[in-house]
C-alpha cells in the first residue's frame, strides 16, 4: 500500500519534523527502492494506491506493475477491501516506509501462511509493518474492524478482528514516522545479512 508521494499528503508527521517536500522527496525515494529490492518471481507485487485516480495514473511507479485503488476509509477498511477483493490465494500486505523490509522477511511471511491461516510482522511501536492472510476460506467480516490505528493497540486489535484464525508472528521491523525514526534507523546496528 502507497501514497502518491505529494508533499503536505504524505508522511506528514516525519514532514512536521522535516518539511513537507522533504519528507515527500524521502518517501518517493524510499518507495522506489523497496519496488526494486522485493521485485522477485516468488511473489507478484501489486501497487494499492492512493488517491485512487493519481495514483492509478501516476508515472512516478515502474509501468509494469498492476495497481488497484486503494478506496475510501480508514486503514481497516482499505486493506479489509483488499483481501476481499484481490484474486484468491495468500495475500501479504505491506506499508512502502519500512526500509528494512527484505524479499528474505516477505518469503517467511508467505512460508507462515503455508502452516497458519494469518501472519503479522510487528514494529516495535506496537503496530505492524506486514499482514498476511492464506484466504483458504473467505476472511472474517470483523476483519480490522474496531482497530484504534496509529497507536500501541493496532497490533492487537487486529489480532482480535480475525476472529480467531490461528497467526503467526514474524520479524519487528522498524516503520519511519518521525525524524526521530529516521535518526534510530540512521544509528542503529547493521542487521544481519538474511539468507534462504
Amino acid at each position: 500500500m502507497l501514497k502518491v508521494p505529494q508533499a503536505g499528503r504524505v508522511k506528514t508527521r516525519l514532514g512536521a519534523d522535516l518539511g513537507m517536500t522533504t519528507s515527500a522527496w524521502w518517501f518517493r525515494h524510499q518507495s522506489a527502492a523497496l519496488l526494486r529490492r522485493l521485485s522477485d518471481p516468488r511473489w507478484e507485487l501489486i501497487l494499492a494506491v492512493a488517491p485512487d485516480r493519481t495514483g492509478l495514473m501516476t508515472p512516478i511507479w515502474p509501468a509494469h506493475l498492476p495497481r488497484v485503488a486503494q478506496g475510501n476509509g480508514d486503514l481497516g477498511t482499505r486493506m479489509a477491501r483488499l483481501m476481499y477483493g484481490l484474486p484468491k490465494g495468500p495475500v501479504c500486505i505491506i506499508g512502502a516506509d519500512i526500509p528494512g523490509i527484505t524479499p528474505a522477511h516477505i518469503a517467511r511471511a508467505f512460508a507462515a501462511l503455508g502452516r497458519d491461516e494469518a501472519v503479522f510482522g510487528p514494529a516495535p511501536d506496537g503496530g505492524f509493518w506486514l499482514t498476511g492472510l492464506k484466504r483458504s476460506a473467505p476472511p472474517p467480516p470483523g476483519l480490522f474492524k474496531n482497530v484504534r490505528w496509529s497507536c500501541e493497540h493496532a497490533l492487537a486489535d487486529s489480532r482480535a478482528s480475525l476472529g480467531g484464525l490461528r497467526t503467526t508472528l514474524i520479524d519487528t521491523l522498524q516503520d519511519i514516522d518521525t525524524a526521530e525514526d529516521l535518526h534510530n534507523l540512521a544509528h542503529a546496528a547493521p542487521a544481519p545479512v538474511l539468507s534462504r
